[in-house]
């Protein structure tokens, strides 16, 4: 019995060693697609005057950012770090999404309450139609995977970056949405409108990101 125990307990840590080194190979596939975004939406969102472009790859970089943190926190347990050490690097990754998602947030009402007040609306973008309908379809698929691993090896700060993949495909169909309806019917103001429409579920997550570092239980 001691045995099959022990070989039980073995197989455990096998299969969570296996999901966090899943967990490496995801971030990394994840912050790769994170640059192409950032370079094509910010660069072809500038040029179209789209706002919800350019906040697509504002958006972008934030998910960069709080990606290279959770590589950093899922290399240390893939190398063999302590509980404490795990868990410190938790709590810095939950804090650094949180953060990111709460300041895109703000991003997102000040520029469209200006874009609204200039009547400035988005322009087609070739680039932009492209990005939006690749993200669209391969960040729910990040996204899923995300979550899938967080809740194997116990981490809500991968739970909650799978959040943000959610958020930047909401993003992208928001973008293409506003592009074709402004290009079809005239509706400058829909770029921005549809914009400020993310900004619950932005903070949403960010908040509930900033509680999982302070250790608050989930509501």
């Amino acid at each position: 019995m001691l045995f099959i125990r022990r070989k039980k307990e073995g197989n455990k840590v096998s299969s969570h060693a296996l999901s966090v080194k899943k967990g490496v190979s995801i971030e990394i596939i994840s912050i790769f697609w994170m640059i192409v975004e950032a370079v094509v939406a910010i660069g072809s969102g500038v040029i179209a005057h789209s706002l919800s472009l350019v906040a697509f790859g504002a958006d972008s970089i934030i998910e960069l950012i709080a990606g290279g943190v959770l590589l950093w926190r899922l290399v240390i347990e893939a190398r063999g770090a302590s509980l404490t050490q795990v868990e410190q690097a938790e709590k810095k990754s939950s804090w650094v999404v949180g953060i990111a998602l709460l300041l895109l947030a703000l991003y997102i009402v000040i520029a469209s309450i200006d874009k609204l007040v200039t009547h400035q609306g988005a322009e087609s973008s070739f680039w932009g139609i492209g990005l939006s309908l690749a993200s669209g379809i391969i960040m729910p698929i990040l996204s899923r995977s995300k979550k899938k691993i967080g809740n194997k090896i116990g981490s809500k700060a991968l739970r909650a970056d799978g959040a943000c993949s959610i958020v930047c495909a909401y993003m992208a169909w928001t973008v293409l949405l506003g592009t074709v309806l402004n290009a079809l019917v005239g509706w400058w103001w829909i770029d921005s409108i549809a914009s400020l429409g993310l900004v619950y579920i932005v903070v949403k997550e960010g908040l509930e990101a900033v509680q999982e570092a302070k250790g608050v239980p989930d509501t």
